[in-house]
């Protein structure tokens, strides 16, 4: 046998191989295509790479945009809602004891499968806030402040019992890799309105206890272009590694070398269509534009003390959750689409008494401070504020904490046309499960609400991958059209 390989003949044989192929098998189905759907010829058309800002294949939206942008702030690990937003005095009379079978049997759990069930009681106490009266946990005292601004769900239930499986639900409705975030999927919907920052962008602080691993395939792009993934910002340092030019070289040597670089690859681009070589095209500009609008972005030297105290920030650019926050607050102001905050802290299988408290103090003040902030800046008429977890904790106690739960846990919106001041859907009388009835809302749910607040229809925000179209809420979702104002 002959292992010897000429570059030469292979590359040769490839193009022979390639123009064959593509004559016999591209004629004939255009020629089937044309006589199928003459419209998929025009489709063809208007697939021309399109250079400059993206504006959304939702154009003109399907229904009233009350929403421009999303805030989401996400409990990574899973806050226990016993301890937060739904208050069960029957569970706490119940402490200790062994907790009824008739609640959990034939239910799936996590590491509780099998195990000695017994009540854990809430240990903090609760407290009627504002001229609504929602029960919201004294370790919430600041959200406690802003309840007639909020609506606690407290009927959530997801279908993914482990972390990152879940997370990866909340986030693209599928525990299946390779599916888009809801962030891509909106700036996919309804493009952007900036070009001089990403239209998507992520944070992440970090607890004293109750870690959880974030991956970053959470705000991947999936099978939409690469364009439409997050972008993770660093919380401390520098926002984002290398915006800067290198030393020696100044902005007109940069501007020629990224003029170059699109000019050789619009030449790929006009031999074949493919969306990623529009988006490096892309990117290139953008990171020339963050160049300027990125350490505008990080200085917050012009934001005032009491602004500061507000959010109960020491030193801005800590690295803290309170001051990822007020970043959010300043992306919002510049027009980013979608921006997420994963604070990890919130695993609490053991420790429960003595991190909680830690966690909830953690982030108070500063999710309250962003709506108050928001609202006094006439943003929280268009921005939508998500709060909560990738899924609940048991009303039965492991060791000293609690295990993961699906079918019952709480999240708060505020703003982005949500009425304040409501407490919408809830659960048994011991916190298990949620009550099947109109105000149940699932994640599905979840996300089809927040895409009709963005004017879009989930049903009709498609796209077609292996040939099937895919949608953020899958087959299933309904708008919970009671929350909105």
């Amino acid at each position: 046998m002959n292992n010897h390989f000429d570059p030469e003949k292979f590359v040769q044989s490839i193009n022979r191989r390639t123009f064959l192929r593509n004559a016999a098998y591209g004629l004939g189905g255009l020629a089937l295509a044309s006589l199928l759907d003459p419209g998929l010829l025009r489709g063809a058309q208007a697939a021309v790479i399109k250079k400059g800002k993206w504006h959304g294949i939702v154009n003109p939206p399907h229904f009233p945009i009350r929403t421009r942008r999303i805030i989401h702030l996400c409990m990574a690990g899973g806050p226990s809602h016993l301890e937060s937003f739904d208050f069960k005095p029957k569970l706490k009379e119940l402490d200790g004891k062994p907790f009824p079978e008739s609640f959990t049997k034939g239910q799936q759990l996590a590491q509780l499968q099998g195990a000695e069930l017994k009540a854990r009681g809430p240990f903090c106490e609760f407290k009627k806030w504002g001229k609504s009266g929602q029960e919201i946990s004294t370790l919430f005292p600041y959200i406690g402040s802003i309840a007639d601004k909020i609506c606690i769900v407290r009927s959530m239930h997801t279908e993914q019992i482990n972390h990152d499986p879940a997370h990866a639900f909340m986030n693209s409705g599928s525990q299946i890799k390779g599916r888009p975030s809801m962030g891509s999927w909106l700036l996919y919907g309804l493009g952007a309105e900036t070009d001089s920052l990403p239209g998507f962008v992520v944070l992440t602080s970090r607890g004293k206890s109750g870690l959880q691993p974030i991956s970053a395939r959470q705000w991947s792009s999936g099978f939409l272009a690469s364009k439409f993934q997050g972008v993770l910002f660093q919380s401390k340092g520098n926002a984002v590694h290398y915006v800067g030019n290198p030393d020696g070289v100044c902005q007109s040597t940069q501007r020629q070398v990224i003029d170059e670089i699109n000019r050789l690859n619009g030449f790929t681009a006009e031999e074949h269509y493919d969306p990623e070589i529009a988006t490096r095209i892309s990117q290139y500009e953008l990171a020339f534009r963050m160049q300027t609008s990125v350490p505008e972005l990080t200085d917050f030297k012009k934001e005032p003390q009491n602004i500061l105290d507000l959010y109960g920030i020491k030193e801005p650019g800590d690295g803290t959750f309170a001051s990822n926050c007020l970043l959010a607050r300043r992306l919002a102001e510049r027009g980013v689409r979608f921006i997420q905050l994963y604070h990890r802290a919130w695993d609490h299988h053991g420790n429960l008494e003595a991190d909680f408290p830690g966690a909830a103090k953690d982030v108070d003040q500063a999710s309250a401070a962003l709506v108050k902030d928001l609202e006094q800046r006439g943003l929280l008429d268009d921005t939508l504020v998500l709060w909560g977890g990738e899924f609940g904790r048991t009303p039965m106690g492991q060791g000293s904490g609690r295990d993961h739960h699906i079918n019952a846990f709480s999240m708060w919106l505020a703003g982005g046309g949500v009425k304040g001041g409501l407490t919408w859907g809830q659960t048994d009388e011991l916190g298990y499960k949620y009550i099947d009835d109109a105000q149940k809302m699932h994640v599905h749910d979840l996300h089809a609400t927040m895409l009709y607040l963005c004017g879009i229809d989930h049903k009709r925000l498609t796209y077609r991958y292996q040939g099937r179209d895919f949608r953020l809420t899958d087959v299933s979702g309904e708008v919970a059209r009671g929350i909105i104002a």
